[in-house]
């Protein structure tokens, strides 16, 4: 809110949260109504009146135009070209900025109440064209609206309303296309009136059609995303062709500097306003050149990602701010009206999105120890999670990752970590498929190996000390590893071997320990007495991969930790318990999927990262980021090996700049 939040800052509807279109149901219940159900008078004979069903449609225009420009306000900025302020946006912003569409709702709610209640012949029945309003709407915001809200936005600056309404508006510097309606209430019914007289001035001389108001809100809309959507995209030659123009058409760069020096720029559209009375910013000019002079930056790190369902493309940042703001869940998707509402409306996205190529979603930088700023970029391999297991699939997706790879080198990227299935051993042999295709790589391939293993490591040790502290018994507190032996999981077990800890692994994986059982110092080491091959061993403690099945969670002892060392969370595939609502046990304990808590440092973070919590990022993500900061030589990928293994190396660089190990267990 403002910094002294006045009168009529709140919004009505703030209390019904996602439910808020709900205020819109009875004037949408009404119209369908009155359009279509309700007879006729005997002395009407006009037929059906179709205005009603118009505003509703322009209601659902205006909430997908300006998706549409967060969408691609979000993948211009990330990619770095042409962006104008380098602010970042935190969640801070994204929380402020969530009830972008409460100004269309009301406006939706004042043109229906407006056809309803207004006793004037022009309040119903528009016609789809009348060039008399269009002319006169042209001349009415050239006019009364543009100078009107140029002393308005004045007096918005004046101390005594800034701090109660309009500095709500500038709390965001680097701007969204959604910050051009986020204002407090009161504010808006300001904004509105001025808005409101062209439209009413042609309801009341009967000059309105459907084009003139449907024209007229899109031009707004357009105009407002376009001055806030941080990116230059203004060709200079219309401003040589004419010259004019630049009196009467705003930029982007013309408008952040209304973010940025505050007491410029105040004119609504059209700059020839702050011409006249003096209040233009010297530096527009400048800024406009500057902005559309600049160069698309290469990034020392890319980490490569892909959607985990259909639905989840939704979630990343250029998707829904909204969702992307909040952890994904993936275990009931489908209980959810909004999202409903997403697969019903958007679904010929998630068609166009899976034949699609590798595209830039995010961009963070990293403020390291005495390594300077790093710049990272997450690519987006269009494909989910299902394609990835079908083996007529997996050809044209090792095409997209080694593309990526490539063009990442090309662009002289330092680092590029694989994330999700994109280092899957089948796919790649955990990357290394792409090494031995192109040695000439100067580019590192990091799998992330090392600092999941890290992590998990760390989970069990502080699980070991607190049941000890406890006096429980060493038997309790032996861990157990289920589910398929992996890179990461051979990294585990030689740690806690190392370490002290018994680990219990099933007799049927230890071909799979083969390199482990038969290293040098195997008989010579702690390691030989502390691995246990039993298939009836039961411990406290499990530890569980990819193929940990649903039957062996149910089977677990009560009070039973389990731990995962997977990409993705196991339970989400399982089904709910019985006379539950969700797929956890109640007597179990549940901890993440290998992640870190990011540091301060790590700015211009506003998505979440699949499930995982705010400003907490996964093992494989960070690991790119480490390697990138530390400069290590070489690749991390290909199949284990003991040489590989640097568990404490990659531990104490990940504390050294500021990641914490993220060990809270998951709320059941």
């Amino acid at each position: 809110m403002a910094s002294n939040p006045g009168i009529l800052s709140e919004w009505p509807w703030t209390p019904f949260g996602r439910f808020k279109y709900l205020v819109l149901a009875p004037w949408v219940m009404d119209s369908i109504y009155t359009t279509f159900l309700k007879k006729c008078n005997n002395d009407d004979n006009r037929g059906l009146d179709m205005t009603c069903i118009f505003l509703l449609h322009l209601v659902v225009s205006r909430v997908i135009h300006c998706q549409i420009w967060i969408s691609l306000s979000r993948f211009k900025t990330s990619k770095s070209k042409s962006r104008i302020v380098d602010k970042p946006i935190e969640f801070e912003q994204v929380d402020r900025e969530n009830n972008w569409d409460d100004n269309i709702i009301l406006q939706g709610m004042l043109f229906f109440m407006d056809h309803k209640y207004v006793p004037w012949p022009g309040a119903s029945y528009f016609p789809v064209w009348r060039t008399d309003g269009i002319v006169m709407i042209i001349l009415l915001h050239m006019g009364p609206v543009e100078f009107l809200y140029y002393w308005l936005h004045r007096a918005l600056h004046h101390h005594f309303l800034y701090s109660r309404y309009h500095s709500h508006h500038h709390s965001s510097i680097a701007t969204e296309p959604i910050t051009a309606v986020i204002h407090p209430f009161g504010e808006h019914l300001m904004y509105f009136i001025v808005f409101a007289i062209p439209l009413l001035t042609m309801v009341f001389n009967e000059t309105v059609s459907m084009v003139a108001v449907f024209g007229y809100l899109m031009y707004v809309d357009f105009m407002n995303n376009m001055g806030h959507c941080n990116f230059e995209f203004v060709p200079p030659y219309l401003f040589t062709f004419f010259p004019l123009l630049k009196y009467i058409f705003y930029t982007p760069s013309y408008h952040s500097l209304r973010h940025t020096q505050f007491r410029t720029n105040y004119a609504l559209f059209m700059p020839m306003y702050d011409y006249i009375y003096g209040t233009m910013d010297k530096s527009s000019d400048d800024l406009y050149n500057k902005s559309l002079r600049r160069q698309e930056e290469s990034p020392h790190l890319v980490h490569l990602t892909h959607p985990v369902t259909p639905e989840s493309i939704y979630h990343l940042r250029i998707g829904l701010a909204s969702l992307a703001s909040e952890p994904y869940d993936n275990t009931f998707p489908c209980n959810k009206w909004y999202c409903i509402m997403i697969k019903g409306l958007l679904w010929p996205m998630n068609w166009m999105f899976n034949y699609g190529s590798t595209f830039v979603a995010e961009r963070n930088s990293f403020i390291g120890h005495g390594t300077g700023k790093a710049s990272m970029q997450t690519w987006v391999v269009p494909r989910c999670s299902y394609q990835y297991t079908l083996p007529n699939q997996r050809g044209g997706i090792n095409r997209l990752v080694e593309k990526a790879i490539l063009d990442a080198d090309k662009a002289g990227v330092k680092v590029l970590s694989l994330g999700l299935l994109n280092q899957g051993e089948e796919l790649n042999g955990n990357g290394e498929a792409y090494i031995l295709n192109h040695p000439e790589l100067k580019i590192k391939v990091v799998d992330g190996s090392n600092l999941a293993a890290a992590i998990v490591v760390n989970n069990i040790i502080n699980v070991i000390q607190a049941a000890r502290s406890t006096n429980l018994k060493t038997q309790q507190v032996v861990a157990m590893i289920k589910g398929k032996v992996t890179k990461v999981a051979c990294s585990i077990v030689l740690a806690l071997c190392q370490r002290g800890v018994r680990v219990v692994v099933n007799s049927k994986n230890t071909d799979d320990f083969e390199d482990l059982s038969t290293s040098k110092d195997y008989q010579s080491s702690s390691i030989h007495n502390n691995l246990i091959l039993s298939t009836d061993y039961y411990s406290s403690v499990w530890v569980v991969g990819d193929g940990f099945s649903e039957e062996e969670h149910m089977r677990a002892p009560k009070e039973t930790i389990f731990i995962p060392y997977s990409q993705f969370p196991l339970w989400f595939d399982f089904k709910k318990n019985k006379d539950t609502t969700n797929i956890y046990r109640k007597d179990c304990t549940y901890y993440s999927t290998p992640a870190m808590i990011i540091p301060p440092s790590l700015q211009n973070v506003d998505s979440c990262e699949n499930w995982l919590p705010r400003r907490v990022m996964s093992a494989w993500r960070v690991a790119g980021m480490l390697r990138a900061l530390e400069d290590w030589k070489g690749h991390e990928s290909g199949n284990w090996s003991k040489e590989k293994v640097m568990i404490d190396k990659v531990w104490s660089a990940s504390l050294y700049h500021g990641f914490r190990p993220y060990d809270l267990p998951v709320p059941a």
